[in-house]
Parts: structure tokens; sequence; C-alpha cells
């Protein structure tokens, strides 16, 4: 067999590694290597003879953790299946990926190893590793992993209380081995860059995205008006900017308690007077999806009269649109018909609404998003209710939200998703 080179872990990593118990969760910040870390500890295991269970909280974050477990032991396997997410080795060893989105995964098989990656965001984890993943383990005795970044202090999270509970009780019969690592545990980032991050986020994201510390969103809105304005006002539109684009968030279904239909206009100003992006202008409708094909052409009409408007020199630079549900299929009607639509990329999709939130407020508190006087003002009428729905939408959303499910984000998500594509990512517009 050709030599096998795994990924060199760094000093944290490799700590964690040496101390990994028979129920082990890791409380970790931001780029300190999770993922990577888990993809080892597989791919040894694997190597071993081992049979391993990872879990994903959607099968979008399972893909290219297998594309990387492929690539490295090429010369070890006998089958792959990138259907099924299942790697086969020569050794006997087996890993296979499952989404924690079906509360069944796992059912019906024995693992030596049950690694869970991104716990914070898996709803109901309790339920789904007592039901179906613990008893994968009890054939060979195996052990657990569990890692994730804090999502706020919710006690009702198997996350939250395996890392917090340090004394076994009735309820609570094992206690899980901790490591606590922020990202500073990184010894291949800058130090000087960690360092400088305190100052670019909010004082809670920094503590809870990059410390990994639990910290309460109660009534803590994430984004601060103050921060979008200028002296309480919105900016004039740019007199000259390198482009304009749209963001589009659109809905699966019509009716009054499901989700609409969303846009937000944006300006990216790279070489002139005024901030790197401006929002517009918005706007936010509830549309079928077999209708939103005709709604498209009205986006695409206003990003010329913005593009002239602010004498944009590249023009409209199109729409970008989450590749899923109904965004799926504009896109790819855009791409018979010559649409300049893009898919938002795989990186910002993956990581949900509250990771999205997270990175995108670190622009939004150094001061370079703003918006427009005209986005400022503006009102809409929307299920029934008048009022500026992107200022609300925007400044209401909290992290850790247990009814969020309930309230409007359409716009919200809009507005992630601009931020990112334009300043964050890992290939922003504006660099």
């Amino acid at each position: 067999m050709a030599d096998i080179r795994l990924m060199p872990l760094h000093a944290g990593q490799r700590e964690v590694y040496a101390g990994l118990a028979k129920r082990t969760v890791l409380r970790i910040g931001r780029r300190f290597g999770k993922t990577a870390l888990l993809e080892v500890i597989a791919e040894y295991a694997a190597l071993r003879g081992e049979r391993i269970g990872f879990f994903f909280p959607d099968l979008t974050r399972a893909q290219p953790v297998y594309q990387s477990i492929v690539s490295t032991l090429k010369p070890a396997i006998k089958s792959s299946n990138k259907t099924d997410l299942m790697i086969e080795l020569i050794t006997g060893g087996q890993i296979e990926m499952w989404s924690l989105g079906d509360e069944h995964a796992g059912r019906s098989r024995w693992y030596h190893k049950a690694l869970i990656d991104e716990a914070s965001l898996v709803p109901d984890l309790e339920s789904k590793f007592n039901l179906s993943i613990a008893p994968t383990l009890l054939d060979r005795n195996g052990d657990a992993i569990i890692a994730g970044t804090p999502l706020g202090t919710d006690e009702e999270s198997f996350f939250y209380r395996a890392c917090m509970i340090k004394e076994p009780s009735g309820k609570w019969p094992t206690v899980w081995k901790e490591f606590h690592k922020p990202t500073s545990s990184n010894p291949l980032l800058d130090p000087l860059a960690v360092a400088a991050l305190k100052n670019q986020y909010e004082p809670l994201v920094f503590q809870q995205e990059y410390e990994a510390q639990f910290v309460s969103w109660s009534g803590v809105s994430l984004f601060k008006l103050p921060d979008l304005l200028v002296d309480g006002h919105g900016v004039s539109y740019p007199q000259v900017c390198e482009a304009v684009l749209a963001t589009v968030d659109t809905a699966v279904k019509d009716g009054a308690g499901n989700d609409g239909c969303g846009v937000v206009y944006w300006a990216i100003n790279k070489y002139g007077i005024g901030e790197p992006l401006t929002v517009l202008d918005w706007s936010i409708e509830q549309i079928t999806s077999d209708l939103q094909v005709g709604w498209m052409p009205s986006i695409f009409r206003r990003l010329e009269e913005l593009s002239r408007a602010c004498r944009a020199r590249h023009g409209s630079i199109g729409c970008y649109i989450e590749d899923k549900a109904s965004g799926m299929m504009l896109l790819q009607h855009g791409e018979r018909v010559g649409w300049d639509t893009h898919a938002i990329p795989g990186d910002l999709t993956a990581i949900g609404k509250s990771g999205r939130a997270s990175l995108a407020s670190g622009p939004v508190f150094q001061g370079r998003v703003k918006l427009s006087q005209y986005a400022f003002d503006k009102q809409t009428e929307y299920k029934a209710i008048s009022r500026n729905h992107l200022v609300s939408q925007v400044t209401s959303f909290s992290l850790g939200d247990k009814l969020a499910y309930k309230r409007a984000d359409d716009l919200a998500d809009c507005f992630f998703y601009g931020v990112l594509v334009a300043l964050e990512g890992e290939q922003p517009l504006l660099f």
C-alpha cells in the first residue's frame, strides 16, 4: 500500500487527541481546526480497521469532509460511495457519514467511534444521541466525541450540558470530558491577527465565536441600528461605485404563516469616497414558487436603474441566490435563459443562519456597511403590517432565539448574505 500522509496536527489538536475519553466534548473557537481534527481521528481509526459513524447537522456539511477523507485515504480505499457517503478501506475499516436531519441516523449500524460535528447546531441532539447513536456503540464499547462552537446558553441543549455538567446525577449519569479550545489555541494563526478580532466584533460575538464561551443572548440584538447609520441618518447613494448586486431569499410556499421572497440591493465601493458596502433598496413579497420566474426580471430592471444612479463602473453584477429549494429552480432557469444569476457560495449556506449572522456582524460593527437614506426611510406592507421590514428584521435578530422559526427573517438573511458575499467568505467580491 502506498504511503498515506494524514494532516499534521498542531499542538492544541495533539493535546485533544491524546486525551480523548469514552465520552468527549470539544468546545472550540472558530479556525482552531475542529473539523480537521475529527477527520484525522476518523482516518486513524479506519486505518486500524475500526468502523466510524460521522454525524453532521446536514449533508451539506458532510460532503466536503467526505471528499477530503477520500483524497487523503485514496491508496487504502477498497470502495467509496459519494451518494451514501460511505468509505470502506482494505484494512476492514469503514467511515459512514450521516445527516442528523434524519432522526434515525445510524440505526441498525455498529461503530467503534461516533463523531458529531457542529453539535450546537443540531436540534434535539440528546434524543438523537440516546435513541440512535449511543446504541451503535454498544457492540464494541465504543467512544463518542461531540464537537461544536457555543450558541447561546440554552440549558436544554445537549451540547451545552455536556460541556457544563461536571458531576454525575440520576438525570445525567455520564460526565463528558471537556476540552475548551479558543481560537487563540491554534498556534498556526497569527497571534496579532487573532488579538485584533476583539476590536472587530461585538463583545458577545467575540466571546462566543472566538473565545468559545457560552454567552446569553437573551434580549440582545446582534445588529445595532446606529452601526448602520451615520449620525442617525442613512447615507447618500454613492456618486460612483464599482458595481451593484442583489441578494435574493426565496420562499417555497406562500400564505400568511410562511416565508416571503426578499431581495436586498447593494452598492460595492472599493475606490470611491464612502462606505465599502451600501444597502440601496430592498423589497419583500409573498410569491408562490411557480410565479417567481416571472418576478425575477423586475429585479434585473431595478439593478439597471441603480447601476445608472450610482454610476457603477462594472454595472450590475447580477443576483446572488441560495442554491436550494426554489432558489435552485431560479438558478437553473437563469442558466437556460441567460440571466446574470449566481449561486451563493456553499461555505456560506452551510454555516446556517446564526453562523451567517455572526460573521456578518463583524463588518457591520466595524462600520463598513451602511443603509442608504432611501433604504432607511422605506416602508412597505407585508403580511398586513406596514413598516421598514429590513430594519425590523435585521435589528431584532438574536442568536439562539427559540422562537426564531416563528419570525419573518427573509430580508435579514438577504442582508447577511450580501455582507458575506461582498466582504467575507472564501472569495469575497470586495477585497
